[in-house]
């Protein structure tokens, strides 16, 4: 199949995956300093130019909609709720035609003031970081003793009706690997979602070791000590959690294990930059240039072709175990989650 015909209309790669799930960085800033994501100092973060406008946010997010088969947008960062035309580009995505799902990743600190708004906007539902429930830990983590305001924040958006909140927690070694228990109770107590996440090479620090990253066969193991996990009965799909019940249900949790469990061959996302490239893969380490040809007046007929041909390259897996792998050199906080 040739990449004409292997790209059109829909964002397909060579290996015949769809992409209908779009993943948009607003910002590479953050109010917090996670250890395995960033520098206490931060980084060198994108000149006010390089930044999409919420106009070129909006278009792009509009092209993907209209012309690309994308269903779900989901606003990341760094964080997305320090971004100041946050609340008008939910409203402007939330009025597109066909209505894509529309969902945030964030810190939640500022989530328990937005949340209303948001919802009012058009968000659909929120997916919260939090890693401990201790406030020492969380201080030692983030480096920023605001603990209380995350919990405001999952209470917040859980009032206002930003359902299912999601918890996703990262578990470390000699860190918190001890908490998934303590979190997954939290998370059925209020009725949230919890998702654990295996550390993945994304740090800006590039400090990452397989060898000491907490697996999910340990992750489940530890939830065992204190739950009765089974497997979950519905169909997962593209999903990146694999799921299992809570004490028999309704309360499920899910794993997210991107390193020893990848689920590449089911991938369907595709993600945007707040700078406006195009990454196929979240471990990519070659990105396409929306923003340059947006700006010089291309058509949204063209950035379409553009971004499809971007996809067509994608790759048939992250490729974390083999030898010649290659850390992005980007972080996470500055790709979008």
């Amino acid at each position: 199949m040739s990449v004409a015909s292997g790209t059109d209309g829909v964002l397909v790669d060579r290996y015949g995956r769809v992409a209908r799930d779009l993943r948009v960085s607003l910002t590479d800033k953050c109010n917090l300093r996670c250890t395995y994501c960033m520098p206490a100092e931060g980084l060198p973060w994108l000149a006010g130019p390089e930044l999409l406008t919420d106009e070129e946010v909006v278009r792009l997010v509009r092209v993907a909609v209209e012309r690309l088969g994308v269903t779900e947008v989901r606003f990341t960062g760094g964080e997305p709720l320090i971004r100041p035309g946050l609340l008008g580009i939910v409203t402007a995505v939330a009025a597109l035609e066909p209505r894509p799902r529309i969902s945030l990743t964030t810190n939640g600190i500022g989530l328990d003031r937005l949340a209303p708004a948001l919802r009012e906007a058009g968000l659909d539902r929120v997916n919260v970081s939090l890693d401990t429930l201790d406030p020492a830990r969380f201080t030692a983590l983030t480096r920023r003793p605001r603990l209380d305001a995350v919990l405001a924040g999952l209470a917040g958006a859980a009032a206002a009706g930003l359902s299912p909140v999601k918890i996703n927690s990262v578990l470390m070694r000699g860190v918190n690997e001890d908490e998934a228990p303590a979190l997954l109770r939290f998370a059925v107590d209020h009725d949230y979602q919890l998702r654990i996440i295996e550390q993945m090479p994304l740090d800006a620090q590039h400090g990452w070791d397989r060898e000491t990253m907490v697996t999910a066969e340990e992750i489940l193991a530890s939830l065992r000590t204190v739950f009765d996990l089974s497997p979950d009965p519905a169909e997962r799909g593209a999903a990146p959690a694999e799921t299992w019940l809570v004490d028999g249900g309704p309360a499920r949790v899910g794993v997210i294990a991107s390193v020893t469990r990848p689920f590449c061959g089911d991938c369907d996302r595709t993600r945007l930059t707040a700078d406006g490239q195009v990454r196929a893969c979240l471990f990519a380490t070659e990105e396409s240039d929306l923003r340059a040809a947006l700006r010089a007046g291309t058509d949204d007929d063209e950035l379409a072709r553009r971004w499809r041909t971007a996809m067509w390259g994608k790759r048939a897996g992250h490729g974390i175990d083999d030898p010649t792998f290659l850390q992005p050199t980007r972080p996470m906080s500055a790709i979008g989650g």
